[in-house]
């Protein structure tokens, strides 16, 4: 088995390309050991790792955020317990098919008389937003809108880069507010 990895814009995230799927629907993230525990058997092993602070699952990629550590001296202990898992056989999520995106559909916010705007958000946000931050090691997605303002959640590779406001207010603002003139700002919850 060959894994790729690439950098991504955050410096502590390393982006892992297992050649094979990880997450079939949906993504799923997890910032503590506890998380990971009950939640993926992949990610418990990456979390033993010291220095290992974010795992986060996208369709064909991992992505791993680190503390202060070199990415040298973590990159071949988290390739080998990728390598370790995938070869064991086990399951990815501890309960099949267990992702975030249900969660993100329950905590949703908006007014009764914007579905129609939100519609549109989350169609762009699906088609133009989420695949080119995939490419990145990360997702955004719709959390809420409320007076003008679009709330995002922003998970993996994406959480604490240091480019993410930049790619919210000059990418994603812009992009919202050129189709949905309503859109007047967007915010990371």
């Amino acid at each position: 088995m060959f894994i790729q990895t690439e950098a991504t814009p955050n410096p502590a995230t390393l982006k892992f390309l297992p050649g094979k799927v990880v997450m079939e629907n949906g993504t799923a993230e997890f910032l503590n050991e506890e998380e990971a525990a009950d939640g993926s058997p992949l990610a418990a092993r990456i979390f033993a790792i010291p220095g290992v602070i974010g795992v986060f699952f996208g369709y064909d990629f991992v992505t791993v955020t680190k503390e202060a550590q070199e990415w040298q001296h973590l990159k071949p202990a988290i390739l080998g317990s990728i390598m370790e898992h995938f070869m064991s056989g086990q399951p990815i999520m501890a309960v099949a098919g267990a992702s975030d995106d249900a969660d993100d559909v329950e905590g949703e916010f908006f007014a009764p008389g914007d579905e129609s705007i939100v519609a549109t958000i989350k169609e762009l946000l699906e088609t133009r937003v989420r695949p080119a931050v995939a490419q990145d090691g990360g997702d955004i997605t719709f959390k809420g809108f409320r007076d003008g303002t679009v709330f995002l959640n922003m998970k993996g590779a994406c959480s604490g880069c240091p480019s993410s406001t930049a790619t919210l207010k000059h990418g994603v603002q812009n992009l919202l507010h050129h189709f949905i003139p309503e859109v007047q700002a967007v915010e990371a919850v």
